[in-house]
């Protein structure tokens, strides 16, 4: 399994997400649960509204498609979502994987 880093650009709707960041938080939570994520947030206030999420999968296609599935995404809240694979190699959490 690959691990892949997942950016978020959110739309221009903080009300938006606001409503919808219980629901998207239970499903990340439930993810990371799971094992599938390995870590995510929301970017600094000095970036463009978005975030990142750190997710172990098998393919870029199936990272992507969890985004699918995610309230913020069902809901309108995210203009775009892609993902890179991401090899980490050096810090605490590359010795977890």
């Amino acid at each position: 399994m690959a691990v892949f880093a997942i950016s978020y650009v959110y739309t221009d709707d903080p009300a938006g997400r606001d409503r919808h960041r219980p629901a998207h938080k239970d499903y990340i939570s439930g993810l990371a649960d799971q094992g599938v994520v390995l870590i995510s947030g929301p970017l600094g206030s000095a970036e463009t509204p978005g975030a990142l999420i750190v997710v172990q999968a098998d393919s870029k296609s199936d990272a992507l498609e969890l985004t699918a599935k995610d309230p913020f995404h069902i809901n309108g809240q995210v203009a775009k979502a892609s993902a890179v694979e991401w090899i980490p190699m050096l810090g605490r959490l590359a010795k977890e994987i």
